[in-house]
């Protein structure tokens, strides 16, 4: 410890002795299990197949958890470690960017600017102990223990858990590693019979070589993780008995990702079928597991232990994409379908039982778990202590801050391409890297600022990152949006006019500007400009809500004639086939709009999606180029056809 980190525990103390006394130390287990769903629990456990969850419910205190948007796991799972927003924390995505080269590698604990519960225990002569957490490589040094989260990346080498086979090191202190090895499974270690309750596929098909790109290798992936990182918690437990446990499992997430529009879905057809019949019930069974997991830490608590037990952000289970040629691999782009809220149990020792909680968020973990521990919170954390689910004698005064000293010493460690890469093409091969820009840890802290109202901090994000990619029509999208915040409207009408000459189909950008027309009093540019947003994101609710307040209706674009009407509703069921894998009902259905309507440009559009779908790609651009003579101011119809006709001749 240094001379500095001593002062910080001695400062503590006094804090705790002069604040009148403070409730008895306990201990704490934290289990953030990533991805699980309130709505998902409730059906499941009103089926008799959650237990555990049931004894959390009955015995313990609940509540919805309130996420906080990105909702991406290394932002969530570092509020909810630290007990501050982004803002304040610094994590801002799954990558970030090395200042030398510009490359992008995964978010490393370096990148935290805050110290996080383990530091504060650990500081405060508690000892911590961390399995899997995001965030945790490079392992700090401190008075506890970390098995970091690139533990489960070293699967993915031949030569052993123990950093022989790349320089990492990935837990402190380094001699646990050879400790915990035997515990690890790798994928390629799970057994035929393990898999089969999840699964439904042959011998031959599991035999066939690891491969992270495969679905059911990435699951194997999921599911030897989980088992590995829940078997190295029990056994830390049961031998060091740590006053903080904190304990991450992704499984539930990374299966909902890969298989989750597959959840309990009636009717499908064709290639979803397909799928449905070898993976239709992995998501539920990664329910059960998760249950189960929390049985077996139940079982070896004591009465001196309080468990909590967390989800970052739900998932919205059974819903098949719009465009069903994204789950052709079945892996979805991540945080369309995540739900805003997750959940939150606390059960044991100084938990009122039968107690609700009312409305948690991500920054009120931190203060409750340090009450837990005897520990008061600072008053630089924005959370509350959730007094209402808690029976101890006293809640500790708050300090004004555990960011004095330094956050524990920092390992001098090289990083590993070949780790580094591991953890890219994992996090690619789930949707979370498309497209993704090397700013865009930036862009979300900005995006965060602004949600904060603190729209200086996040103009001088924008304008910054505008600097170094100035033909972004994201970027001037989003500086707009701050600048209109500040009533800086000009500047703001500026930037949109930019962002949709780089982007004619940005309707968040024609949005924005709509909203800038009615605060400037000119109502009918606002329509027309609602209008735009509806006709290429006819599901886009901001703006169909501004038109009903200013029109009584939700669109101007709906058909104008009976056959229009009829046709219309021809071609959305026609849609809804599509989605469930029935193209040749959809076909079908659009032979019949085209009879009734052979005019009107939507049966076409709907054609050539269909088509796509089928891969049959003349088929789609002739489809497409009908719909646009039909209606050839469509921006749509005009980008859409350039992407099929560049498009690779075999899909």
């Amino acid at each position: 410890m240094t001379i500095r980190s001593a002062l910080l525990v001695l400062v503590v103390s006094w804090s705790l002795m002069s604040c009148g006394g403070s409730s008895p130390a306990g201990k704490v287990i934290i289990l953030g299990i990533d991805g699980l769903d309130p709505l998902a629990i409730d059906l499941l456990m009103s089926e008799g197949k959650l237990p555990n969850f049931a004894r959390l419910r009955q015995d313990g205190a609940y509540g919805r958890l309130i996420s906080q948007k990105p909702l991406l796991s290394p932002i969530i799972w570092t509020t909810i470690a630290t007990g501050k927003t982004p803002g304040q924390h610094g994590i801002g995505h799954f990558v970030a960017v090395n200042p030398q080269t510009g490359e992008k590698l995964p978010v490393t604990s370096d990148l935290r600017q805050v110290k996080a519960l383990w530091n504060i225990a650990a500081e405060a002569g508690r000892r911590p102990a961390v399995v899997g957490w995001w965030a945790t490589w490079p392992p700090e040094r401190l008075n506890g223990i970390i098995v970091s989260d690139h533990t489960a990346y070293h699967f993915l080498f031949a030569e052993g858990f123990t950093g022989a086979a790349t320089e990492e090191q990935t837990t402190h202190p380094p001699e646990l590693a050879a400790e915990i090895a035997p515990l690890l499974q790798r994928p390629t270690d799970l057994t035929y019979n393990e898999v089969a309750p999840f699964v439904d596929v042959s011998s031959e098909e599991f035999s066939r070589p690891f491969d992270l790109s495969d679905d059911l290798g990435h699951f194997k992936w999921a599911l030897a993780t989980a088992k590995s990182y829940r078997d190295v918690g029990l056994d830390l437990w049961k031998r060091e008995r740590p006053d903080l446990t904190m304990v991450y499992i992704e499984g539930v997430d990374s299966t909902s990702h890969l298989f989750g529009h597959l959840f309990r879905v009636e009717g499908l057809a064709g290639e979803l079928a397909e799928q449905q019949s070898r993976y239709g019930k992995t998501v539920e069974e990664m329910y059960i597991f998760a249950d189960e997991l929390i049985g077996q830490y139940l079982d070896v608590m004591d009465d001196d232990t309080t468990l909590v037990v967390a989800s970052d952000h739900g998932f919205r289970l059974g819903e098949l994409h719009d465009d069903p040629s994204r789950v052709r691999d079945m892996r979805r782009v991540s945080e369309r379908f995540h739900r805003i809220e997750g959940i939150l149990y606390l059960y044991g020792r100084g938990v009122k039982r039968h107690s609700r909680l009312d409305k948690p968020i991500l920054v009120d973990l931190a203060p409750t778990v340090l009450a837990l521990l005897g520990l008061p919170a600072a008053e630089d954390m924005p959370g509350r202590v959730l007094t209402e689910a808690l029976e101890i004698p006293t809640i500790p005064e708050r300090i004004a801050s555990y960011e004095t000293g330094e956050r524990g010493e920092r390992k001098s460690v090289a990083r590993d391409a070949e780790v580094d890469q591991a953890v890219l093409e994992r996090l690619e091969a789930l949707g979370y890297l498309g497209g993704v820009q090397s700013s865009e840890g930036e862009r979300n802290l900005a995006a965060i600022a602004f949600e904060e109202g603190r729209y200086d901090d996040a103009l001088e994000i924008y304008q910054r990152l505008i600097e170094a990619d100035p033909e972004d029509p994201g970027l001037r999208t989003s500086l707009a949006g701050a600048f209109g915040a500040t009533g800086n409207y000009d500047d703001a009408l500026e930037q949109l006019e930019a962002a949709l000459a780089l982007d004619p189909l940005n309707v968040e950008a024609y949005h924005n500007r709509a909203v800038i027309h009615e605060r400037q009093g000119r109502p009918e540019l606002a329509i027309a400009d609602y209008n735009t947003v509806l006709r290429y994101a006819p599901d886009y609710e901001p703006s169909r809500a501004a038109l009903l307040r200013l029109t009584g209706s939700a669109s101007t674009n709906a058909p104008t004639s009976q056959a229009e009407q009829q046709a219309g509703f021809l071609a959305e069921k026609a849609s809804l086939a599509a989605r469930r894998g029935d193209y040749e009902t959809a076909l079908t259905l659009l032979d019949r709009a085209e009879g009734i309507a052979p005019q009107y440009s939507l049966v076409f559009q709907y054609r050539s999606n269909v088509a796509y779908l089928m891969g049959d790609r003349d088929v789609a651009i002739s489809a497409l180029e009908r719909a646009l003579e039909l209606e050839p101011d469509n921006a749509l119809f005009r980008e859409n056809l350039k992407r099929l006709k560049e498009s690779p001749t075999e899909q």
